[in-house]
Parts: C-alpha cells; sequence; structure tokens
C-alpha cells in the first residue's frame, strides 16, 4: 500500500496497523472467515462505532478534540460511534492519524 503525502515511518506504521485492524474485522464479516459474523452492515457499523469510541476515550481525547484533529466534524463522529455513520476508508485514515497523534510515543 502506497501512502500519499509526507509521514514519518512510525507513524506509517501506525496507521498501516491500525488499517490492518480494520481490514482483520472486516475480514471477521465476509464469506469464508472462521468468525461468526454479524447479522448485518447495521451490526458492523456499530462495532465499527463502539471501537472509535473506546479509542477516543482510552486517549482521553474529547469529540470536539477529535473532530479538530481529524478535520471531520463532531457532529458526524458522533453518527459513527453511534453506528449511524457510514465512514469510507479515507476517514477512518484521517481519525486514526488523529487518534495516533494523543498516544504517548514509546521509549
Amino acid at each position: 500500500m502506497r501512502l500519499r503525502g509526507k509521514m514519518t515511518l512510525p507513524k506509517a506504521n501506525v496507521v498501516r496497523a491500525m488499517l490492518n485492524q480494520v481490514m482483520d474485522f472486516a475480514g471477521e464479516v465476509l464469506p469464508g472467515s472462521c468468525a461468526v459474523p454479524p447479522n448485518s452492515e447495521t451490526a458492523f457499523l456499530a462495532e465499527l462505532g463502539e471501537r472509535l469510541k473506546s479509542s477516543r476515550a482510552r486517549c482521553e481525547l474529547s469529540r470536539r478534540e477529535l473532530a479538530r484533529r481529524s478535520g471531520i466534524s463532531e457532529r458526524y463522529i458522533a453518527q459513527i460511534e453511534a453506528g449511524k455513520g457510514n465512514v469510507s476508508i479515507v476517514l477512518l485514515l484521517r481519525l486514526a492519524s488523529a487518534i495516533h497523534g494523543s498516544q504517548p510515543q514509546a521509549a
């Protein structure tokens, strides 16, 4: 995968890891998977929203601060967290980058 723009290697690796987690989660709901898939797209979006909300809380970010850092409206972030926003992979990358920026750097 080729990332556009200038991104430091550690940050690019974290974004790739987060993308892999999203893809792994998506793989759990695709045919041929060993995992039991959610019953619908609604369940998938609800789980995605819960994961975003827990990541934001773990980093002690308010929705307002995440919105400021990601350039995504606070209202839309609330919709995603509620499982009502059908978010694109590009917006997921922006959210992941914004959340990563709030995490303490490993020594």
